[in-house]
């Protein structure tokens, strides 16, 4: 091809922003990732490049699942259509996080409606349950109370689904339409990938404890299922028939209903016909923050991570992290940031039904500025000075989702049964796993022989109560219209994650597959230690230390699924941090 022919076609390109003519040896950020020279060479600036699509786009920890959901997007249905299906399908081919017996956070951006909405499924305190049930005799936490039965709450996930369809579904997609790819996946079956092949391994212990739990992961004969096997789930294609034929109706007033409630009776649970029934999904209005020209757009407590992430964006606001560039210095403020946003999350995140979180003051720009005078950009500030009460440890394996339709509507989701695999209990003849989320509770807050513990007491355990979450979907719009749709698995590190996906993508004006690659690090006040992941830079350490931040190197943190609007176009990333994950767009 002539160099004549190539420079026409690069006008052309240019002209829908994939490429841009180089004017300089160093290139300044771009919407794109080309760079096209004069003489006609393409030059690509950016080590790690997004996936580019125009119409629609997915964003999940499974491939099947985000096959699904564009699948969704391409028979007409919106973002919320696909969430639905892709929900469903994780519950399928994801078991460790995704769920119908769990429970999560939602975050919908309707660019018809130029509004967002926040739907709350989060799991909920059953009648009966008390602190003393995870309590030994010496008011310490009991380490197997977490996977017993006491720690199931009142799953939200199929009641969150529905009600997200019901409300904002596009029409254009029936119900059963939307369950039908994760009946199949049920039925039918999957191939077994290594990583599924391999976490049935190393969760057997706990799986086989429970006879349908047994019965659902491993074969007849209990040997396990091997990478290129078939598995297929019957029990649990029939529970999602049910619930494809009546609704949330089938899961907490039917057949499921009654099968929950029997298996409760049986092994010792809380969950009665009164919790089931009188379950509630909640569409709040988020809250928001404004972050250097964008704004956040991010759930409401018992999330804590909208709150924390947005504390620590307005901490990150008082210093010129631009300019600073990815540096010991920008890490050193992140985790000081990072310090004092923890301690405060412990301190004043809950259920706001049950207590008066004062969100205001928490994400007020001019608190940030006295808090941002703390931090010293020469010496770490000793956590263990700072005032504030402890959450418990939540489990990694969460997932999350993101979803961009033709019209420009964002679904930002994330949900979980809490440990990999919940509880790993499997209610008999459904096979879906229950959620651990009770234990989340500060069980140990105000207990006799706990005192030692500065367990959080806004978020002690009641009938009821939803309990706080590092769940921390997030949606940035840029000009009233989305720009950044991701969250992010990882317990607490969620947090910390995604407010690192947002700085790197605004302060760092990267794009969203190099913001999703670059190392991160974690601080979440006490312990007094700055996690960093293998592979970070040897020199910046040592320059963080100097500091005196005591950097320990960990394993990886969260499995972001992101995606980025920019001039007309998306551009997606799936974090490489875990296996499996894939975004798709057309």
């Amino acid at each position: 091809m002539n160099i004549t022919l190539i420079k026409a076609i690069s006008t052309v390109i240019t002209a829908v922003g994939l490429f841009s003519y180089a004017t300089t040896v160093h290139p300044t950020p771009s919407d794109t990732p080309y760079n096209l020279s004069k003489s006609g060479i393409v030059r690509y600036q950016d080590v790690f490049h997004p996936v580019v699509a125009k119409k629609g786009m997915v964003s999940t920890q499974n491939v099947l699942a985000t096959e699904v959901g564009i699948d969704i997007l391409k028979r007409g249905g919106n973002a919320i259509d696909a969430s639905i299906a892709v929900g469903f399908a994780l519950a399928v081919t994801l078991p460790r996080a995704g769920n119908l017996g769990g429970g999560g956070f939602m975050l919908f951006y309707s660019e018809q409606e130029n509004k967002s909405y926040a739907i709350d499924y989060r799991e909920t305190a059953p009648t009966g349950v008390t602190a003393n049930h995870f309590l030994t005799q010496d008011g310490e936490k009991d380490r197997n109370s977490a996977v017993s039965w006491h720690a199931v709450g009142v799953p939200g996930t199929v009641a969150g689904l529905h009600r997200a369809w019901q409300k904002f579904g596009s029409g254009k997609l029936n119900w059963q339409q939307l369950l039908a790819p994760a009946i199949q996946l049920a039925e039918n079956g999957f191939v077994v990938n290594y990583d599924l092949a391999q976490i049935l391994t190393v969760r057997k212990k706990l799986l086989i404890q429970n006879a349908a739990s047994k019965a659902a992961f491993y074969k007849t004969d209990g040997n396990d299922y091997r990478q290129g096997e078939t598995f297929k789930q019957p029990d649990l294609a029939w529970t999602l028939k049910q619930i494809a034929q009546s609704g949330a109706k089938a899961f907490y007033q039917g057949a499921i209903a009654d099968k929950i409630i029997a298996n409760m009776r049986k092994y010792g649970g809380h969950i009665d016909r009164h919790d089931l029934e009188n379950y509630q999904v909640k569409i709040k209005a988020p809250i928001y923050s404004q972050y250097r020209g964008h704004t956040i757009v991010a759930m409401p407590p018992p999330s804590s991570g909208g709150v924390t992430i947005m504390q620590m964006l307005n901490i990150f606001e008082q210093f010129p992290l631009r300019d600073w560039a990815v540096s010991a210095k920008t890490y050193h403020v992140m985790a000081e940031a990072m310090k004092l946003s923890f301690a405060d999350r412990g301190t004043h995140l809950a259920d706001p039904d049950f207590y008066q979180v004062p969100v205001n003051w928490l994400i007020d720009k001019n608190r940030a500025a006295q808090l941002s005078a703390k931090i010293s950009l020469q010496k770490a500030m000793d956590a263990n000075t700072l005032k504030g009460d402890q959450l418990p440890a939540e489990g990694p394996s969460t997932t999350h989702y993101s979803i961009v339709d033709h019209q420009g509507n964002a679904v930002s989701n994330t949900y979980t049964l809490g440990y990999s695999f919940g509880t790993g209990k499997v209610i008999e003849g459904t096979g879906f796993l229950l959620n651990n989320q009770i234990h989340t509770f500060s069980v140990r807050a105000g207990i006799p022989g706990a005192s030692g513990f500065i367990a959080s007491k806004a978020n002690k355990l009641e009938a009821g109560k939803r309990p706080v979450s590092s769940q921390s979907p997030i949606i940035v719009l840029k000009d009233n219209k989305a720009f950044l749709v991701t969250g992010s698995p990882g317990g607490s590190r969620i947090i910390n994650a995604v407010v690192q996906i947002i700085s790197n993508s605004i302060d760092h004006q990267m794009n969203i597959a190099e913001a999703t690659n670059q190392r991160r690090i974690h601080h979440q006040w006490l312990p007094d230690k700055l996690e960093v992941e293998q592979g970070f830079n040897q020199d910046t350490i040592g320059l963080l230390e100097q500091r005196g931040q005591k950097v320990e190197e960990t394993f990886t943190m969260g499995s972001t699924q992101s995606i980025m609007i920019k001039n007309g176009y998306l551009y997606g990333a799936s974090d490489p941090r875990r296996p499996n994950a894939l975004t798709l767009g057309y």
